[in-house]
């Protein structure tokens, strides 16, 4: 049974810093790419970072990119995902995702991966 168990999340002020962690268990990490996704209240869904299957590509979205980075531990199983100078437009639901793939390419299409967490909640205010 595959799990992804995101941990890291809290309240947070303007320009501090959290890491969010997600720990998969159930899957060969090697074989799938990892991304980070995030949900406001009343706003879809939205890519934020992906990390390719041997952690050597990533992708950011535009609104994270220079302030976030994606990072993997093969050994542990684990995607980190480290947020510098928070913004309260960064509050929201954050969730990790597994997509399996052959190549070494990553995804920012939601719907294309396989396995989801449970999502850790980021509040950042003024």
């Amino acid at each position: 049974q595959v799990q992804l168990v995101e941990s890291g999340g809290g309240l947070v002020h303007t320009g501090d810093s959290l890491r969010l962690s997600c720990a998969a268990s159930g899957l060969t990490f090697s074989s799938y790419a990892m991304g980070w996704f995030r949900q406001a209240p009343g706003k879809e869904q939205e890519f934020v970072a992906a990390i390719n299957r041997i952690a050597d590509n990533t992708d950011y979205a535009d609104s994270v990119k220079g302030r976030f980075t994606i990072s993997g531990d093969i050994v542990k199983s684990t995607v980190y995902l480290q947020m510098n100078s928070l913004k309260p437009e960064d509050t929201a639901v954050y969730y990790c995702a597994a997509q399996r793939r052959r190549d070494w390419s990553t995804s920012r299409v939601g719907t294309e991966y396989d396995y989801w967490g449970q999502g850790t909640q980021v509040t950042v205010s003024l």
